[in-house]
This record gives structure tokens, sequence and C-alpha cells, in this order.
């Protein structure tokens, strides 16, 4: 059993020796289209990394203007269906402004990250993306590997608290207007479909696209954002369109502002649970959330399953899920997440 053991061990260091020797090359664009303005505060690049089954990650680099030395970095991903061009990228940027290397990324299958078929979703392999991250940043020249953290926007938040709970190296995690997307798909919006039946009727629909696909070689997509919005569209929908499919946040490669997820990439989020180590996260954890967001409730239910006293929820009056996707409302807290970072990613820890 030890000889299976080292024999093993010494496969995974051979495949990371290798992995980023052997990654498939990416079409990049080089021209700034981003959804925000560039800061001449800092350096910015495109660079790409492998996760470790074997996807190539497309990102973006921000590092502080003339920085030098080991500092801190953080990685950014989020929200779900959106790309680096939007919400993470502005995250990125902003942090990287106050001294942080950071790396905004697009996950697999989406944006210009690789994989086939394209929009596929997996909380193990989204999971697993960020520890890639993590991985890229760990072997910077500009960075200190022990001084890491992450920020998860939206969807990933949730997938942020995975990562946390998985990979130690993360020393400090930001999870901002998160949601807990297992929890959404296996019970609806506020928990309102919450039944072993409407489970199983998704479950059907899901199985019969399979089918269908397999015969077909197609992956049709669910579709992002409603367009043109039906009267009676729930409000954070209303939301959800006037950033994502508006000037304001749209991006061609944004699976939210376009057509959305393939349709047969919902069951791998319907038999999975994001948070089921939620509570042996020993890393520091911030929770931030608008008053008035519909997503809320998963952000304060994920609070409650955290334990020790590096973990804070914070609550921004007036402000709703989507008011933490850009500056538009000037409400997201770079102030605190610089206050937060700096505690937990600091020389001493």
């Amino acid at each position: 059993m030890k000889n299976i053991v080292l024999f093993a061990l010494a496969a995974v260091v051979l495949w990371g020796c290798n992995r980023n020797k052997n990654m498939n090359t990416l079409n990049l664009t080089q021209e700034w289209d981003k959804t925000f303005p560039k800061s001449e505060l800092v350096d910015h690049s495109k660079v790409t990394f492998t996760n470790l089954f074997g996807i190539t990650l497309a990102a973006d680099l921000y590092v502080p203007k003339n920085a030098t030395g080991k500092l801190p970095a953080i990685a950014v991903c989020g929200p779900f269906g959106a790309v680096k061009e939007q919400s993470s990228g502005l995250y990125a940027q902003h942090m990287a402004e106050r001294g942080f290397v950071t790396l905004a990324f697009d996950p697999s299958y989406t944006g210009e990250s690789g994989g086939e078929p394209r929009r596929m979703a997996s909380p193990d392999i989204n999971t697993e993306d960020l520890s890639a991250a993590v991985d890229y940043l760990s072997n910077h020249e500009l960075v200190d590997p022990e001084r890491i953290g992450v920020i998860g926007i939206c969807g990933w938040g949730g997938i942020a608290l995975n990562a946390a709970a998985v990979d130690p190296r993360i020393k400090a995690t930001v999870a901002s207007t998160m949601y807990e997307l297992t929890r959404v798909n296996e019970k609806g919006y506020f928990d309102q479909n919450d039944s072993e039946d409407a489970r199983y009727a998704v479950r059907q629909m899901v199985a019969k696209q399979r089918t269908e696909d397999f015969r077909t070689g197609k992956h049709p997509r669910a579709g992002g954002v409603l367009d043109p919005l039906p009267e009676d569209a729930p409000w954070f929908v209303k939301e959800y369109h006037a950033y994502y499919k508006c000037p304001r946040g749209y991006h061609a490669r944004s699976g939210n502002s376009t057509d959305g997820w393939a349709i047969d990439g919902m069951m791998p989020m319907m038999n999975t649970r994001l948070l089921r180590y939620a509570g042996e996260i020993r890393s520091a954890v911030l929770i931030v959330h608008g008053e008035k967001a519909h997503s809320r409730y998963m952000g304060e239910d994920a609070f409650k399953l955290l334990r020790g006293d590096n973990k804070e929820l914070m609550i921004i009056p007036g402000a709703t899920h989507v008011d933490l996707y850009d500056d538009l409302k000037g409400v997201i807290p770079y102030d605190k997440f610089e206050s937060f970072f700096n505690t937990y990613l600091s020389a001493q820890e």
C-alpha cells in the first residue's frame, strides 16, 4: 500500500511539473475590451494557466505600478455566467490599485478559456479552477505564496467558499453578493421548489436533453438573461437585464449577456452540495450582501455554517444584488476588502 501511495504522489508531482508545458494555445484578445475603463495605476497583461483537468484558462493579471518584492495576491472570479471583462476584472483592477497582485480569470468552458463543449458548468471543475489560479499566483515572481486570497462574486461566492474549504493555501476569502448555486438548482429561488417531484421533473427534462444531445452532437443552451423582458418579470431579473443586456455591463463573450449555459450541464449542479464543509474553513471569510438583495438569504445561511472569530458578515444598507456588480451606485466596499485582506494576508500570518 505504501508503494502505491508513493507512486500516486510521484505521478501527481510529474503531472504538476509538466502541466504548464502542455497548454493548449488560446486565441486571446489583446485590445482592452472591458466594461470598465483602464486604470493608469496598474500594469495589465493577458496570461494563461492550466487546471488539473488539463483545461487551459485565460486570465487578466493586474499588478500595481512599480511593484517590487513579494506582494499579497488575490484570485477573482464571477459572477457565474459572466466573463473577466465584467465584474471580476473590475474588482481585480481596484484591488491592484490598492497594492495586491490580482488575477481575474474566465472559468473552464467559458469566455476565452478552453474546454469543450462550451458553456458547461461543474461545481467540481469550477472549484478546481480557483485552486489552479492559486497555483499560478503561488509561482509568480512578485507573489508571496503564503499571502493569497480569493474573491468570488455572485455564484462564484459559493464556489469560493468550497475552494477555501478544500485548499488551505487560500488564507482569506471574500464572497460578494453570493449565490449558493447548488441550492438554487436543487430547490429553486427562495427554496420554493424544494420537493422531490419538482426535482424529478427537472431531472427528466435534463436526461431527455442529454439523450438528444448525444444523438445530434449539439448542446443547446438555456438562454441568458431574458430579453425582451416580460412585464411580469421578477424585479431581480429586471436588475440582471439592466446590467447584462445593456451597455452598462454587456459583453459578447458573457453567457448571461447572450445565450446562457448548456442545458445538459445542469445535472451536476443538482447533485452536489457546495457548502458541505463550510464549517471546516479555518481561514478568514468575509461575506458581503446588499440589504435589499434577493440573494441575501443565501449569504446569511452560509454565514451560519462558518465557525471561528475570523468570519464576518457585512450587510450594505440599501444595496441590491446587482449593485455589487459594478461602480454605478458606488457601494462595493473596496475599503473593507482592503482592510480585510491586509489583516489576513499580512506578512505575519
